[in-house]
């Protein structure tokens, strides 16, 4: 179904004021945006925690109320990060490659990052590059379609690469957001 912004548009304004529920929705996301703004202009911490309360309050009634579904999406998106590990595509790998880019121009240049941060980066960084350049050579060595996803899991080098790579990349993450925790608890209660 291919529809226009206007349609787009007109649909959603459809939905919006076509039942209770959904006004109801609108209404706590305006009274959010409103305390958002009003912390702003204030910085105020009642503002921020009631903000906050609300943003909660939102996640867990819906939650609550759509229980099924939303255990169906946890579900779902661990799948996907199997998937994502075991069974890849070249279209993962080459946005992994293009993002590992960003964030070693950004590493380069930052000030804000410890010299501990850095080279962990450095290190998985280097990795990763050994991996998709040893990725490029063995593809073209062996003159496979990297369009097709069979290619990838008949050959147990590529497939092999692929799946480090993949997995590197997650457990990086993973690292990132508990050492960007630990400061963050360090910088607070030290």
């Amino acid at each position: 179904m291919n529809l226009t912004a206007i349609e787009k548009i007109k649909t959603l304004l459809e939905y919006t004021f076509s039942s209770f529920l959904s006004i109801e929705l609108l209404m706590f996301c305006i009274l959010l945006f409103v305390l958002l703004i009003a912390n702003v202009e204030r910085k105020a911490r009642f503002v921020t925690y009631c903000a906050i309360g609300i943003y909660i309050g939102l996640l867990i009634g819906t939650m609550i109320v759509y229980n099924d579904y939303i255990l169906l999406c946890i579900k779902e998106f661990f799948k996907m990060i199997i998937k994502y590990i075991c069974f890849p595509t070249t279209v993962a790998f080459f946005t992994t490659i293009v993002f590992i880019t960003i964030i070693m121009i950004y590493t380069l240049f930052s000030k804000k990052l410890t010299k501990f941060k850095k080279i962990v980066n450095y290190l998985v960084f280097s990795i990763i590059y050994y991996l998709f350049m040893s990725f490029v050579a063995l593809t073209t060595y062996y003159d496979l379609a990297i369009e097709k996803s069979v290619v990838l899991y008949s050959n147990d080098y590529i497939l092999a690469i692929v799946q480090i790579c993949n997995c590197l990349f997650l457990i990086w993450i993973i690292f990132t957001l508990f050492y960007r925790l630990y400061l963050y608890f360090k910088r607070k209660y030290d």
